[in-house]
């Protein structure tokens, strides 16, 4: 990721990664069910959630859950980078961040998946830092308003046969 001003203060599960330099995947296995929100801050703290129903709401959404630790710990996340960096990276800076998610971890979720090869899922990749000097958003599939939460604008991820 060529980037910058780069910070990153959380450092916990279910942290705010959102505000720091942060990658999010969402991702929709089944049109007729919720999506996954990874979010990841570029120090590898991160959060995922299951999104039935993205209405903002007090406390998140209308209908989510917040997927346990026991869960969230089956995510393996590397980065380039520091856990922490308290003092923003201001000059162009190179960073990477690579996470595997086992298919396990969406059968509880969006029911039994079967053979992978073939299918074509729909999600978006966004990069974000909201707590920074320059903050900044950005999404791989364009989305019509201001929200990363709108499954209507989600692309198609197509897994080879």
């Amino acid at each position: 990721m060529h980037d910058r001003y780069v910070r990153c203060l959380r450092s916990n599960y279910f942290d705010e990664v959102w505000k720091d330099s942060c990658v999010e995947f969402f991702v929709q296995p089944k049109p007729d069910r919720g999506y996954f929100n990874f979010e990841f801050n570029c120090g590898g703290a991160f959060l995922c959630s299951y999104i039935i129903d993205p209405e903002r709401a007090p406390g998140g959404f209308k209908a989510f859950t917040k997927l346990p630790w026991e869960v969230g710990r089956l995510i393996q996340v590397r980065t380039s980078l520091p856990r922490i960096i308290e003092k923003e990276i201001s000059e162009p800076t190179v960073w990477t961040l690579q996470f595997f998610i086992p298919f396990s971890l969406f059968e509880p979720f969006a029911g039994k998946l079967g053979s992978i090869s073939g299918q074509v899922w729909r999600g978006n990749f966004f990069k974000c830092a909201q707590e920074v000097s320059h903050p900044h958003w950005a999404s791989w599939s364009p989305v019509d308003e201001f929200n990363f939460h709108l499954p209507r604008c989600f692309g198609e991820i197509r897994f080879e046969g």
